[in-house]
């Protein structure tokens, strides 16, 4: 298909992009152009502002999570209703895989989608250093695809002669900068940015930023930039679906098919507020895609799980903020934990699996009860332990699937626990640390790794089918 793109990448973190790529998609949205919207690596906070923009969920990319066929589907998948997309980049443009490979970077997504990409430099005390920067990233690779620039933090009376200089001397249109203004500025902490709903005027900011950008921005360049991508086609993975055998398997004893459930009704249950909001959002497609009905609740504030569920997911997020407010809900804790000792079917992860413990630390480190599915205390580290891409190896039969069982991932955490579990095998790529982790029988997966369904359909449909099977049996 023909899906008009760019990514904005930058040469290293902390250069400005996801500000530049919120105020862009802003700026888009407000001329009434159609946006989709992408974010380059295992990132959930990003997505957040922009889906806050757009008013529609933005996705993620990831070569190392998903093979190059997969990841050309879930871009064209997700284009395919918009006018434009915007992919944002990760870190550095190349830095990649276990920091020694161009794998996974933004680099090599736009090599595998085949992206024009706009290069977001900060040049604040920099002048002819720039144009020597901007060389170099041009020239590290032939494929680069780096046809535009932006420059960001820079005075109106100095831009025109960077971008005289800068065009004058490399192959690269210069689309405009970005002026320095603390209006503009989105706060961080300990895993990244703050989430948007924590910013009060987080709208009025990104407006104010997107009406500045239609006046130091070539926003036409930018259009015609994407305009030229080539087209592109990804192969759709085997996407298995639940069928009425699956409610129904003929068995002695049980019911006909007549009087059986029809496919496409298991309901499961999704933790999503302030505290439960790191999740990949093809993640939950898939689900659905193979015939789950996802009902959210939330732990911080409902006191009944939703009506009629077979599985209950808990996703990661940031339940240390929140961990007095999440203790004293005792109604829904006592439902939860009613259950799980029932045999209901869950997945926990990272945030989500800290809830699950018999104690969690705030941030503070005062230990509060939680659910009490862990038989183990969460407690905070204030450090980065085991962090970045990991490929999980099944130690034994378990939900997921059999011993053997691969799925890819990553860790990300500044909190540990005394019971990491040990059914799964982690392995970094291209690097030599390895753990065992998670917790994992025939009725659950827990622990601190973030799963990427789409790295292995058939786990998450065996997840889906044990819900089924859930149902059957109750």
């Amino acid at each position: 298909m023909r899906a008009p793109r760019v990514m904005l990448a930058a040469p290293a973190s902390g250069s400005g992009k996801t500000l530049v790529t919120c105020g862009i998609l802003q700026l888009l949205h407000n001329r009434g152009i159609r946006v989709a919207s992408f974010k380059c690596g295992p990132d959930y906070i990003d997505p957040m502002f922009h889906g806050r923009v757009l008013g529609i969920p933005s996705r993620n990319l990831d070569t190392f999570f998903t093979d190059e066929e997969t990841t050309r589907y879930l871009l064209v998948r997700g284009a395919r209703e918009a006018e434009l997309s915007v992919i944002e980049g990760v870190m550095g443009f190349y830095d990649g895989v276990a920091g020694i490979s161009t794998q996974a970077s933004a680099y090599d997504l736009a090599r595998v989608t085949k992206t024009p990409v706009i290069l977001v430099v900060d040049v604040r005390g920099m002048s002819v250093s720039a144009a020597a920067l901007i060389r170099g990233f041009l020239q590290h690779r032939a494929d680069s695809r780096i046809a535009g620039v932006i420059l960001n933090r820079v005075s109106a009376g100095l831009y025109p002669r960077m971008k005289q200089q800068i065009e004058g001397e490399l192959p690269v249109k210069v689309l405009g900068y970005v002026p320095e203004s603390n209006a503009y500025v989105i706060e961080s902490r300990h895993l990244g940015l703050v989430t948007p709903g924590e910013i009060m005027d987080l709208q009025q900011r990104l407006q104010r930023l997107s009406e500045a950008l239609e006046e130091t921005l070539d926003v036409n360049g930018l259009l015609e930039l994407a305009a030229q991508a080539e087209e592109i086609c990804g192969q759709k993975p085997q996407i298995p679906r639940l069928t009425t055998e699956d409610f129904c398997p003929g068995d002695e004893g049980s019911p006909s098919i007549g009087a059986c459930e029809p496919p496409g009704i298991v309901k499961i249950g999704i933790a999503q507020d302030e505290a439960f909001c790191f999740y990949y959002q093809d993640n939950l497609a898939l689900l659905e895609e193979m015939g789950a009905q996802l009902c959210c609740f939330s732990p911080l504030e409902d006191s009944r799980l939703p009506e009629g569920i077979q599985g209950l997911i808990f996703y990661g997020g940031y339940p240390e903020l929140y961990a007095r407010k999440l203790s004293q809900n005792h109604a829904l804790i006592a439902e939860i934990r009613s259950a799980l000792d029932g045999g209901m079917p869950y997945l926990a992860e990272c945030g989500g699996f800290m809830y699950l413990h018999e104690t969690m630390e705030d941030l503070n480190g005062q230990a509060y009860p939680m659910v009490g599915a862990v038989q183990g205390h969460a407690f905070q580290t204030k450090k980065l332990g085991r962090f970045g891409y990991i490929t999980l190896e099944a130690q034994k039969d378990q939900l997921l699937g059999a011993r053997g069982t691969q799925i890819r991932g990553h860790e990300f955490h500044y909190f540990d626990s005394t019971d990491n579990g040990k059914d799964f095998h982690a392995a970094k790529p291209l690097a030599k640390r390895e753990w065992d982790c998670m917790h994992a029988d025939q009725r659950r997966a827990v622990g601190f790794p973030h799963l990427y369904y789409y790295s292995n359909p058939q786990m998450a449909f065996a997840f889906v089918k044990e819900c089924a099977s859930f149902s059957r049996a109750r």
